[in-house]
């Protein structure tokens, strides 16, 4: 990658940050600034893909020579869609909507080449199907690990994974919101491959 090239993240989220850190890039995170609200009657893939390449683009103007990645995942169970709880009382109201059922989280990805003005994107579903959850497993849960900043107040990679019976999905991480099997590929048709020889 040329010296006037840079790596950025259109996000602030502490989960994305530490994904991306494993695949040993240098990279700098940027807040986007885009309201995440879906549109009226808006399917929640194309949700997802929206925000993931309208972050991308309101990073662009900044960083006019980068590579940027913008990402967002939506979770729906049924016709619920699952935010960020942000309050205890709602991530029970969610885990308690969501025991016994499965939650299908649509994580979107976009690499904006900004020198090249070229934006090549992906959505990589995940499938997860809940446990049957008591009242007293959900607030117990709750309490060790706090997951309020989490769509669908569930931490996979942490506790939280004692909630899940199956998960169903062709990248791991992108439960966690970056889906890196997507990203590399994406990342390497732009000029930087996570591994060269």
């Amino acid at each position: 990658m040329p010296n006037d090239r840079s790596l950025v993240l259109a996000s602030t989220s502490r989960y994305r940050k530490a994904l991306l850190q494993r695949l040993g890039y240098a990279f700098d995170c940027v807040d986007p600034a885009v309201e995440e609200s879906a549109a009226p009657g808006e399917a929640a893939v194309a949700t997802a893909l929206r925000l993931a390449e309208s972050k991308a683009r309101a990073v662009a103007p900044r960083h006019r020579q980068a590579l940027i990645i913008g990402a967002d995942q939506v979770a729906t169970c049924g016709a619920l869609r699952l935010d960020k709880p942000g309050t205890h009382d709602k991530a029970v109201q969610q885990l308690t909507a969501m025991s016994g059922r499965t939650v299908c989280f649509d994580t979107a990805l976009a690499v904006l080449d900004a020198r090249a003005g070229t934006l090549r994107s992906r959505v990589v579903p995940t499938k997860v199907q809940f446990r049957d959850l008591s009242h007293a497993q959900i607030e117990a849960y709750l309490r060790r690990e706090q997951p309020y900043d989490c769509a669908g107040s569930a931490k996979a990679e942490g506790l939280g994974i004692a909630l899940i019976a199956r998960i169903e999905s062709d990248d791991p991480t992108a439960l966690i919101g970056l889906p890196l099997i997507a990203l590399t590929e994406l990342l390497a048709l732009s000029g930087l491959p996570a591994l060269r020889a």
